[in-house]
């Protein structure tokens, strides 16, 4: 398990360091040490990048829809029984966000928020949106404390890495964001990021 993380964090690093090389070599990166790319800006454009992903699907479902699941549809053969509503995906990606994000941050946990499902209060699109963009913030303040010196460094109460962590968070939203596309073409909604290309 410890060589297959420490193997992850080599290659996100090779990648990363040789996506950069070659930028650098076509001219696409400036010589300039002010904008040389970091470990934390690195992180952060994978943040910001799923943020606008999610926010733009959660955005993009009718307020009359976040009570959708697979299960409404009684497809014959088909086991979706207990599956997540739309709301309940987008809550879900917001709250874990908030667990694995605040472990690298030290942040407190929002008080409503008790487990994985996200708070149980909220209930209107804009409130779970608010939520939700609330979480991202906290993934940019986790990808912002991200160096070199530290991004091996264990964090909150397991032996998870810092920088495993602030992937994980990325990767986990990554997870959701094909369910609620399928979600939205469920319902005759062509996800954002699929709008003016071939469907």
């Amino acid at each position: 398990m410890k060589r297959t993380r420490t193997f992850g964090l080599l290659a996100t690093l090779t990648f990363a360091i040789t996506t950069w090389g070659q930028a650098a070599k076509t001219g696409t990166a400036s010589s300039s040490p002010q904008s040389a790319p970091t470990l934390a800006s690195m992180v952060d454009g994978e943040v910001s990048a799923i943020e606008k992903q999610i926010v733009d699907v959660a955005e993009a479902m009718p307020e009359d829809k976040y009570n959708f699941s697979p299960e409404n549809l009684n497809i014959p053969g088909s086991d979706y029984k207990g599956v997540r509503t739309f709301a309940m995906q987008v809550k879900h990606v917001a709250a874990s966000n908030y667990f694995i994000w605040s472990t690298i941050t030290g942040d407190k946990l929002p008080d409503n928020l008790k487990d994985g499902d996200g708070p149980s209060d909220l209930k209107t699109k804009a409130d779970i949106i608010k939520f939700l963009k609330d979480s991202f913030a906290l993934g940019h303040k986790a990808a912002a404390t991200l160096t070199v010196e530290n991004m091996l460094q264990p964090v909150g109460q397991g032996k998870s890495l810092r920088l495993h962590r602030a992937e994980f968070g990325v990767a986990h939203a990554f997870d959701h964001y094909g369910q609620m596309v399928e979600y939205l073409r469920m319902n005759g909604i062509v996800p954002p990021a699929s709008r003016g290309k071939s469907n």
